[in-house]
C-alpha cells in the first residue's frame, strides 16, 4: 500500500489545485476500501455517518452526480436532504446563502453543492465558516470551474485498472493521456488538469481553437510542465494510453463556436478508426451524459474491449462515499 506522511484535515472540498499527492492517494485508498469492503458485498451499508445530514444543493440538473452522491451518503448511513429548485423558494426570491442557511438550520452537516455558476460553493463554505456553524462543503461542479469528484472518479477508474488491488497516483507517472472536445466550458477538464498534471502523466489536451483558447496555454510551467495544447487532433492521440471525450456543451455556448456538430465529429469525433493512432490497449472515457455521434461514436462508447464509461458510473459512487467519509470524520477545531 502507498503510504502518506499526513492525516486529512480538509473541512472543504472545492477545487483539486491545491490538492496533494497524500491527499489523492487517500481517496483512492478509502475508494477502494469502500469498494471491495461495502459496495461489492451483500451489506452495502456502513453506519460511519449514522446521524449527520448530507444535503444535496442542486441548483442545475444532475442525473449522475446527484444520484451518485445520494446513494453514497445512504450507503454511510448519514440522513439525506435533497433540495430543488423548481419547488423551493428560490422561486420566489429567497437568496442562495438564505437557502443554505435553512438547511443549516435544520441540522445539516456536509452541504453538496452544484450551481451554474462559478465559486458558488466556495461562497457557501465562506459563510458556513464565518457563522463557526462546523458545516462542511462539497463542490459537485460549478460553473466553468472546477469538479473536483468528477475527476476523482475518473482517476480512480484508471488506477484501478491499472492496479486494481492498490490504486495510487503514481500509476499514472508518464502515461499519456489525451483529454479531447469542449474544454473552453468544461469544469470536468480543468479538475482532470490538475489531478493528472500531479500523478506526472503527460496530458495532452485536443480541440478547435474555439473551444480550446490560449489561456489553457498559460498554466505555470513549474507546476504543469506536463501538459500539452493541441488544435489538432492527431498529435494529442499518438501513442496515447488512455483517451477522455468531453460532451460539447451546447447549453454554455453564447456565441456560434462550431461550423456544425457533423464537421466536429469528423475532425474530433473519437471513432475505432483515429483509436489505431493510439498505444493497442488504449481505454476511452467520458463524464456523461454523452452525444452519440458527436463526441464519441455509439458502436464504440458501448464496447467494453475499449470504453470505460460505465465504470466510471460505478466508480463515482466509491470515490464519493470516501469524500463524504473524509471531510464528515474530519474534526472541526
Amino acid at each position: 500500500m502507498p503510504t502518506t506522511t499526513t492525516t486529512w484535515t480538509r473541512h472543504h472540498i472545492l477545487s483539486l489545485a491545491d490538492f496533494t499527492p497524500d491527499e489523492y492517494d487517500m481517496v483512492l485508498q478509502n475508494a477502494s476500501r469502500f469498494q471491495k469492503d461495502v459496495l461489492s458485498r451483500g451489506t452495502k451499508k456502513v453506519a460511519v455517518l449514522q446521524g449527520q445530514v448530507v444535503t444535496n444543493l442542486f441548483f442545475e440538473p444532475s442525473t449522475r452526480t446527484r444520484s451518485s452522491f445520494e446513494l453514497a451518503a445512504k450507503r454511510l448511513s448519514a440522513d439525506i436532504l435533497n433540495f430543488s429548485t423548481a419547488t423551493s423558494s428560490i422561486t420566489k426570491g429567497e437568496t442562495i446563502l438564505d437557502t443554505a442557511k435553512t438547511y443549516l438550520a435544520m441540522g445539516t452537516n456536509i452541504m453538496v453543492i452544484r450551481h451554474r455558476e462559478a465559486g458558488v460553493p466556495h461562497a457557501i463554505a465562506e459563510e458556513m465558516d464565518r457563522l463557526n456553524a462546523r458545516v462542511s462543503v462539497l463542490n459537485a461542479g460549478d460553473g466553468q470551474h472546477e469538479h473536483p469528484s468528477q475527476a476523482l472518479l475518473d482517476l480512480f477508474t484508471i488506477c484501478t485498472l491499472l492496479d486494481s488491488d492498490n490504486p495510487h497516483l503514481r500509476l499514472l507517472k508518464d502515461k499519456k493521456i489525451a483529454i479531447v472536445g469542449d474544454i473552453l466550458h468544461s469544469r470536468v477538464a480543468r479538475s482532470n488538469i490538475w489531478s493528472l498534471v500531479t500523478s506526472g502523466a503527460q496530458v495532452h489536451l485536443a480541440a478547435p481553437p474555439t473551444l480550446l483558447p490560449q489561456l489553457f496555454t498559460s498554466y505555470p510551467q513549474e507546476i504543469c510542465s506536463n501538459l500539452f495544447v493541441h488544435w489538432e487532433l492527431e498529435p494529442a492521440l499518438k501513442n496515447a494510453d488512455f483517451v477522455m471525450t468531453l460532451r460539447i456543451q451546447k447549453e454554455r455556448m453564447k456565441e456560434h463556436l462550431l461550423p456544425s456538430l457533423r464537421e466536429y465529429y469528423q475532425l474530433f469525433g473519437i471513432t475505432r478508426s483515429k483509436l489505431r493512432m493510439c498505444k493497442p490497449n488504449v481505454k476511452v472515457l467520458h463524464p456523461g451524459p454523452v452525444n452519440r455521434g458527436v463526441e464519441i461514436s455509439s458502436d464504440l462508447m458501448d464496447d467494453p474491449e475499449f470504453s470505460l464509461i460505465s465504470n466510471q458510473v460505478t466508480s463515482g459512487v466509491a470515490v464519493r462515499m470516501a469524500l463524504l467519509y473524509l471531510i464528515g470524520t474530519t474534526k472541526f477545531m
